[in-house]
């Protein structure tokens, strides 16, 4: 038996630590990873489960994810099962970069199953003037945490898929 098929959507710019995130989650579902503008909606047929990822830019997840869920102009037939993840220099406040995107999310018809977010190298304003923040980051335990995050999603995403072809 094989896992969901997945695509993860995302948009990776300043330093790489969302597109390392992305890589292991990719490797975990055994994924597509494509930026977004180059996923087209027809695609969505083909899939199980979307991720939608990307580092934080002036508090805000990247608008190319936005750009693509506002082109995507009807909801998928059956809901199909989402996930959020993101980088930033302030973990603390993930729930408050992800409340957009989750929200456009589930607006487009996609159930969210869950949120993760690490640090990531930060160097927004003045914090480039010291080599910004978090430069070690993603480290190997947050790639583990985003490995084990992506895996529990797959299994809840093949748990409920089997479940309803049983019934």
């Amino acid at each position: 038996m094989t896992g969901p098929r997945a695509v993860i959507l995302c948009k990776s710019v300043h330093h790489g630590s969302t597109a390392k995130v992305a890589n292991v989650m990719a490797a975990a579902l055994q994924a597509d990873l494509v930026e977004p503008d180059a996923f087209p909606y027809t695609s969505l047929e083909r899939v199980d489960l979307v991720g939608f990822g990307s580092g934080v830019y002036f508090g805000r997840m990247h608008e190319a994810l936005f750009d693509w869920l506002r082109g995507l102009t009807d909801a998928p037939a059956d809901q199909r099962a989402a996930f959020v993840f993101s980088t930033s220099g302030l973990p603390f406040l993930s729930r408050v970069w992800h409340g957009p995107l989750v929200r456009e999310v589930s607006r487009k018809g996609f159930a969210v199953l869950g949120e993760f977010h690490c640090r990531g190298h930060d160097s927004w304003g003045p914090l480039g003037l010291f080599g910004g923040i978090h430069k070690r980051h993603p480290d190997g335990r947050d790639l583990d945490r985003a490995s084990q995050f992506a895996a529990g999603i797959a299994r809840r995403v093949w748990h409920d898929k089997a479940a309803a072809t049983c019934a």
